[in-house]
């Protein structure tokens, strides 16, 4: 008679939990936790029983879920995968601190943290240094939680002023004139910083603040010329900077002042030929000490699970298959623009040099023989 092996682990519920909470909408979190790990999870009255050989993982991961209502915070499906991916790597989310550091109440009073270790990277590097870029794709969380930071410098009296801005620079359309005076122009491109300082302070408040001139948020172009002291500057989506326009926002930085530059490089809007300041600044300045460069990745993303798919397939065809299939494609566009002929047009002379009114070369006769030839289609002779 076979003997099984399979693992069996019990994990006891004290009741203070509520099962939905812990494990979502019908089951929902331990049905991927079952998916994941190749076990079997069974759910009765007063304890959970995991069987697989892979048991003692899942309970693992189920113990940090504990944790985690424990703390206050809520879970979903997101948070689920980031606490699988930390036990992937030996770590646990219980284990980790920056779940425990909250950053600034929004103005519901709902509390705002790092939510991945990269995101607390980030967080202890505006912290510590004066200069901080973060560098990662779209929804880790840059603009956001350096506008809480910004919001919890000026509370806490480290700083006088929130100086927002932002290049105004159209993501590959043109969208013409504007309505408006100039402000009301520009609005438009700073809508992300407006939408994350409403989120944390409230709308009459940011409004407040930003009537007296405590909050400003001004595109790039109103930054040359000025020196800030005692501020916070936050400089947003800096992929679309060019050279000179990075020098000239870094060298606006006074004394007690604070700056954070953040930035997507795999979305640069810029005119074809204009290299990326953001590129640029970290080449050059990545060896000065007092700053910080900080890359957040695609396990970082806090929006829609989805988005990190999302993200991830981009990332993996820029490093696979760009190279090839765009070289080849512009190789072939070379090719077909330097042999395509130029066009000829029939009219005036100006149109084509040494062309006459019915596209004959000048020169030749009414029934289109040049010059030189006789009526017979011989060469003249004599002259």
């Amino acid at each position: 008679m076979e003997q099984d092996f399979t693992e069996v682990i019990r994990i006891g519920l004290d009741g203070e939990h509520d099962a939905a909470a812990l494990f979502g909408s019908m089951d929902a979190n331990l049905k991927f936790i079952e998916t994941h790990f190749g076990v079997e999870a069974v759910l009765r009255r007063d304890e959970i029983v995991i069987k697989g050989e892979r048991a003692e993982a899942a309970r693992d991961v189920v113990k940090d879920l504990f944790w985690i209502l424990d703390s206050g915070e809520s879970i979903d499906k997101q948070k689920l995968e980031y606490v699988i991916s930390l036990h992937a790597e030996g770590a646990s989310y219980a284990g980790s601190d920056f779940s425990r550091d909250i950053l600034a109440f929004t103005h519901r009073g709902k509390p705002i943290k790092a939510k991945t270790r990269g995101q607390k990277d980030y967080v202890e590097a505006i912290r510590g240094r004066e200069i901080v870029f973060g560098i990662g794709p779209a929804g880790t969380g840059k603009t956001y939680l350096a506008v809480a930071m910004a919001v919890s410098a000026y509370k806490n009296k480290e700083a006088e002023r929130i100086i927002l801005a932002r290049p105004a620079v159209e993501a590959g359309e043109r969208l013409g004139f504007l309505p408006g005076d100039l402000q009301e122009k520009v609005d438009p491109y700073l809508r992300p910083l407006y939408d994350a300082l409403y989120e944390i302070m409230g709308r009459d408040t940011v409004l407040r603040l930003k009537e007296n001139e405590t909050i400003e948020v001004v595109p790039l172009a109103y930054m040359r010329g000025r020196t800030l002291d005692n501020s916070f500057i936050i400089l947003d989506e800096a992929q679309n900077t060019t050279r000179e326009q990075m020098k000239m926002f870094l060298t606006r930085m006074g004394f007690g002042s604070k700056v954070v530059v953040n930035g997507d490089v795999t979305q640069i809007d810029l005119p074809e030929g204009r290299a990326s300041g953001l590129l640029h600044a970290e080449r050059v300045l990545g060896g000065v000490d007092e700053l910080a460069f900080c890359h957040l990745t695609g396990r970082d993303v806090v929006r829609h699970s989805l988005v990190k798919k999302i993200i991830g397939a981009y990332e993996r065809y820029e490093k696979r298959d760009k190279p090839s299939a765009d070289g080849a494609r512009d190789a072939r566009d070379a090719a077909g623009k330097s042999a395509a002929p130029a066009p000829v047009r029939k009219g005036k002379k100006s149109d084509l040099s040494g062309y006459g009114k019915k596209g004959k070369p000048f020169g030749y006769d009414k029934k289109g023989k040049p010059p030189g030839y006789g009526k017979k289609g011989g060469p003249r002779k004599g002259p």
